[in-house]
């Protein structure tokens, strides 16, 4: 096994979908400028967008004035810089969305192809495959944790609270019906993007959701 002491950024929506980078040093800038650590040719991203900081505690997100913002979780950043956490949302101007891996994750040395007729899931690298096939864009943050409660309920029904207290544990609010629903179906639609001919996350009216391994 090989073990990963820095975190990655994973691009899920823009012009960089479905690349990885490693944070390394104390500073690691994003924006628009060719000086950048993480250059991104979008517009709506200023010259030098946000930066991400390392510390005694981990690491942290600044916002470094940028016109149209940085998000994490859905939550604008300002002033005080933030504290990041495994599986962060971060969005860019609303238009570049990447997920937040910690690092000291563990990957396997040989990364051979999985074997043929089974979906395969990565908790380390956040890759899901089927066979020969890989989701690229990988999941978001959300769809992934929702993949893995499911799984490791083993067959089990998992309620729409057990959704909600694992996908959005820090909600203020109430968590709608419908904003599980959407999240639901996007899953299921991407999961068909590998494997159109099984339906992994079955509906059990009036329970919940159930996980539905490969036949």
């Amino acid at each position: 096994m090989e073990s990963i002491s820095h975190p990655l950024l994973v691009v899920y929506q823009g012009t960089l979908a479905g690349t990885r980078w490693v944070i390394e040093g104390d500073v690691f800038v994003i924006g628009r400028a060719a000086d950048c650590h993480l250059v991104v040719a979008e517009r709506q991203i200023s010259r030098y967008h946000t930066r991400i900081e390392h510390d005694h505690d981990g690491y942290l997100l600044r916002d470094l004035g940028s016109k149209n913002g940085t998000f994490i979780n859905g939550e604008r950043v300002r002033g005080q810089p933030c504290r990041l956490r495994d599986g962060d949302e971060i969005m860019l101007a609303t238009i570049v969305q990447m997920g937040f891996i910690a690092g000291d994750a563990t990957l396997p040395l040989d990364e051979s192809v999985p074997p043929p007729g089974r979906l395969n899931v990565d908790e380390a690298t956040r890759r899901v495959s089927y066979g020969r096939k890989e989701l690229d864009p990988p999941l978001s943050p959300a769809q992934f944790t929702l993949l893995a409660l499911m799984i490791q309920s083993a067959g089990r029904v998992v309620t729409r609270q057990d959704v909600v207290s694992s996908v959005w544990p820090d909600a203020a609010g109430g968590v709608t019906d419908q904003a599980v629903d959407a999240l639901i179906y996007r899953l299921r639609e991407r999961l068909a993007e590998i494997n159109p001919d099984q339906n992994y996350v079955v509906t059990v009216r009036g329970h919940g959701f159930r996980f539905e391994s490969d036949s």
